[in-house]
């Protein structure tokens, strides 16, 4: 029986079903049948339902007869199961290569071609940090700003933190306030935070950044969306943990009690009023609170009643003339 394909599948799901079904529900197809006399769909899909022995010919050698499927099935797809198997497992034993050369190459001293910095592009970025997640042995440090997890790939993220903490990592995940707004992040906490991971938020902007083993941390570079940079230079990474551990102890752990979501939406307000006296476009407040611009236009609106001003202009007339600085407990 010759190999199938997927359009040998497609043939045999429309066309061949069709003559299956009439092989049945005639009592079996003549060989002088119109439908397979000549070249053409019915043709070809008759020829690969004799292949596979879903139909064939009875004692008289008269008429094309259905045979039962389950019969023929097994033939069909038991070589296509042992062979994704072995594709399965090769493809294994490759990723354990690869990981095993990254792991020599991550580990090797410093060489002047790559040196402590290095430039990440692309696809490039998702496969380095992927593969320095395979090796993290000790601490994950990571800060997301803005909006937090995606709901596309929530369960695999959610799975690499299950390895992580398997192997006794300490995972610390830090976010802005706005992110207890998404479904996807609070799903995203309640199920990591029960694995044993810390999650916080912060009312301030920070800038992405990922810390492994306080050994390689990467940072997006400003002038390339696109563009990311790996450091592994020990004083500039020491420097980015203190950081890191400034902002965490000022950040509030990731609950949803309703004392705290009062004090939340309190900083929020706060950073709005700092957004406000310091100047900042729109977009550009919006982005350091970490919301779209239609949410910050809300708070913006929320203040105007609170103040009672009717435009933007009379809002800074009130905040100014009441002294306030946005730095208020």
């Amino acid at each position: 029986m010759a190999d199938t394909s997927s359009n040998d599948r497609a043939l045999i799901e429309g066309t061949g079903a069709e003559l299956y079904e009439a092989a049945l529900a005639e009592g079996g197809i003549a060989n002088g049948d119109p439908r397979i006399a000549k070249k053409g769909t019915h043709r070809d899909a008759f020829d690969l339902l004799v292949s596979l022995g879903l139909l064939f010919h009875d004692e008289a050698g008269e008429r094309w007869i259905a045979q039962d499927p389950s019969a023929v099935q097994s033939r069909v797809v038991a070589p296509m199961s042992v062979e994704g198997a072995r594709l399965l497992e090769e493809s294994s034993q490759w990723a354990r290569t690869f990981a095993t050369l990254a792991h020599v190459w991550r580990r090797a001293p410093q060489s002047d071609e790559r040196g402590p910095f290095s430039y990440l592009r692309g696809y490039g970025i998702r496969d380095f940090i992927a593969g320095l997640m395979a090796e993290c042995e000790s601490e994950l440090l990571t800060a997301q700003p803005q909006s937090g997890r995606d709901t596309e790939g929530l369960q695999s993220a959610i799975e690499q933190e299950r390895s992580l903490r398997e192997r006794g990592v300490k995972v610390q995940t830090l976010y802005q306030h706005s992110a207890r707004r998404s479904t996807a992040t609070r799903d995203y906490v309640a199920a990591v935070t029960a694995l044993g991971a810390e999650v916080r938020t912060l009312d301030e902007f920070f800038n992405r950044m990922i810390i492994v083993d306080r050994r390689v941390a990467i940072i997006p570079s400003p002038d390339d969306l696109g563009v990311a940079l790996a450091i592994r230079e020990p004083t500039v990474i020491a420097f980015l943990v203190d950081v890191f551990q400034r902002s965490w102890e000022r950040a509030k752990p990731f609950r949803q009690r309703g004392d705290e979501a009062k004090q939340i939406a309190d900083e929020q307000r706060s950073m709005t009023l700092r957004m406000l006296i310091e100047g900042h476009s729109d977009p550009g407040a919006a982005k350091r609170l970490g919301v779209s611009p239609r949410t910050y236009a809300g708070y913006i609106a929320d203040l105007k009643e609170e103040f009672e001003a009717e435009t933007r202009f009379q809002l800074g007339y009130e905040i100014g003339r009441k002294g306030i600085s946005g730095d208020e407990d």
